[in-house]
């Protein structure tokens, strides 16, 4: 079994974060280093996917119930209005290999969006 991911840890309680929303198979946090006014994580509790294409060949069900807690989180914490980023491979901005949404609500501070 891989050593756990941080978003594993984070959700296991090892590692303090505010967790906003949470379904059977996915958990939100906000991102430690947001590019917008409101940035949110959207994560699977599994850390079996490494990226959006693996997840979407997977388990399209868990990728469809992110969406829908990104659509809720922006409705929560914006005007509904949201953009949703996956970075798929470490030249494209992933740094953590568990997959995971952003949730960008509001003007972007930069054009990258890292993680």
């Amino acid at each position: 079994m891989s050593e756990p991911t941080i978003f594993t840890r984070i959700f296991r309680g090892e590692i303090p974060s505010e967790i906003l929303a949470e379904t059977d198979n996915v958990f939100a946090i906000r991102d430690i280093a947001p590019q917008a006014p409101v940035h949110l994580l959207v994560i699977p509790k599994t850390q079996q996917y490494r990226d959006v294409a693996e997840l979407a060949a997977g388990d399209p069900a868990l990728l469809a119930e992110m969406v829908a807690l990104a659509k809720e989180l922006a409705a929560t914490h914006a005007n509904g209005e949201f953009r949703l980023v996956f970075n798929s491979g470490e030249t494209a901005g992933q740094t953590v290999f568990h997959v995971h949404a952003h949730v960008l609500c509001g003007e972007l501070t930069e054009t990258s969006v890292g993680a």
